[in-house]
């Protein structure tokens, strides 16, 4: 049997994300072949994977931090919320059904078999797989036909560790809670426990992680200090996106409204990065600077539902007001269909069938249709000459007379649309701003000063390292080792 070990969590964001990359990275410069799991995702943060589907842009982070490919497997079942009740449910990275909420909890037990499929492939590539659970380990009212947590582990036989985030408070009651909650045969399942994101002396915690350890008979593994390099990582949670802005005097002023259904929003974290750029994320009812030199419309799960909740906060007439002023506009994927003429969806691929007007700034329409494009694209930008290298996850074609002045080219094709005096312009490539020439080449053309020399993958990189180093210090890896079955 491959070494395995689970991260489970007592609530959403106490950090397992961050801390499976972490030891993703820690593990595979001990030299062992690691792979990382997490059986359901929920996120409309995506990325496209080397096998050719798609995956949580967390999976595809703890791939980078374990040193290998990105593959469909590393996250088989992943869930794109399009409304509030219903969400695309992607299987071994294709697109399988919607499915409202109620009508998921019925299709969860024939995806275990698909599930248990991926992991079986992984095994067979690794000496040590980290899985990461979803939400919370107490959510009981759940557990029939669960497969992201307990359900998972009893099934694929995975000793589990419970991790809490003392950061927003209550953390011995989220333990403890979480071990009266759950059965005992769950509460045996759970190997030890970790305490998440602490600020100040560690040691102050110790009668605290000792009662823990007092009242639910689990071992404490480690008391894990707040890691301050957090922000150099993709985020995986949209409500951690007000932590990408980085607000700079002076420096050249973007803003990105905080659409509801916002996707792939790392593409912003390489401009949060750059020391020339001020980053405002707007939050809903709140205007768009008049003062932006460049309004991003980011990517977004169902394209028409979004046009209408930008109409709400008032955003579009901003956005033309930004236009007239000679402001610059750039949409990407779903951003890039919201710039155009008309978004069609007959058939109600991302909600009730019908059309939307778009933002008029672009001489393009979108039709809707059932095939996903999911693929890594180079290429060009030929405005400036620089190399461009990036993703492509969405639904839907867009064409118009715009098309004639494409943005990019991608494998020597023409890419996205522009308008005639260059200002407005979109694509449907994620991942763009990555690229250090493309990026500085962009923004230089339209007036921004970027001189930092960064050169973000290397900084996320690093920012990896730094996470392994700081777990190996605040964390008891030889239990770890233990508790995994890794052989020493």
């Amino acid at each position: 049997m491959t070494a395995a070990i689970m991260l489970q969590g007592t609530g959403s964001s106490v950090g397992k994300s961050m801390l499976v990359a972490g030891l993703c990275r820690l593990f595979a410069d001990q030299g062992l072949r690691v792979r990382p799991f997490k059986p359901q995702n929920m996120s409309n943060n995506a990325a496209a994977t080397d096998d050719g589907g798609e995956i949580g842009r967390a999976q595809a982070m703890q791939a980078l931090a374990a040193r290998v490919p990105t593959s469909v497997h590393m996250n088989p079942v992943l869930l794109k919320p399009e409304s509030e009740t219903g969400s695309q449910v992607v299987v071994q990275g294709q697109r399988f059904a919607t499915a409202k909420a109620r009508d998921y909890a019925r299709l969860k037990p024939q995806l275990l078999h698909r599930v248990l499929e991926s992991y079986a492939i992984l095994q067979d590539q690794a000496d040590l797989i980290i899985v990461e659970g979803a939400g919370s380990t107490a959510e009981v009212n759940l557990r029939a036909g669960d497969i992201a947590n307990m359900g998972f582990a009893a099934a694929a036989d995975v000793p589990v560790i419970l991790v809490g985030d003392i950061d927003r408070g209550g953390v011995i009651a989220q333990l403890v809670g979480t071990h009266t909650l759950i059965p005992p045969a769950e509460q045996v399942r759970i190997q030890g426990f970790l305490v998440n994101k602490f600020r100040g002396d560690p040691t102050l915690f110790d009668a605290g992680r000792d009662l823990i350890v007092d009242r639910t008979g689990w071992p404490a593994l480690g008391v894990i200090p707040w890691f301050p390099d957090a922000h150099r990582l993709p985020a995986e949670d949209a409500t951690e996106l007000g932590g990408r802005a980085r607000r700079r005097d002076g420096a050249f002023r973007v803003a990105v409204p905080a659409l509801s259904r916002i996707a792939n929003f790392d593409d912003l974290d390489p401009l949060a990065a750059e020391t020339g750029i001020d980053l405002q994320i707007v939050a809903a009812g709140t205007a768009l600077p008049g003062d932006a030199d460049l309004i991003i419309l980011p990517g977004c799960k169902s394209t028409t539902a979004e046009l209408r909740f930008l109409r709400q906060q008032g955003w579009d007439t901003d956005i033309r007001a930004h236009v007239r002023r000679g402001g610059h506009v750039l949409g990407l994927c779903g951003g890039y269909q919201m710039l155009g003429m008309m978004v069609h969806d007959p058939d109600g691929i991302e909600g009730p069938p019908g059309s939307e007007p778009g933002l008029g700034l672009l001489q393009v329409e979108t039709l809707m249709h059932p095939a996903k494009q999911t693929r890594a694209v180079t290429g060009t930008h030929p405005a400036s000459g620089a190399g461009i290298r990036g993703y492509e996850i969405h639904i839907g074609a867009t064409d118009g007379p715009d098309r004639a002045r494409p943005w990019l080219t991608v494998h020597g094709d023409s890419e996205g649309a522009m308008n005639a005096r260059g200002t407005v312009a979109g694509s449907y490539v994620h991942g763009l701003f990555r690229d250090d020439g493309f990026r500085r080449a962009y923004l230089g053309q339209i007036g921004a000063t970027v001189d930092s020399g960064l050169d973000f993958d290397a900084s996320v990189d690093e920012a990896l390292n730094a996470l392994a180093r700081h777990l190996a210090q605040h964390v008891d890896i030889a239990a770890l080792h233990r508790i995994a079955g890794l052989k020493t």
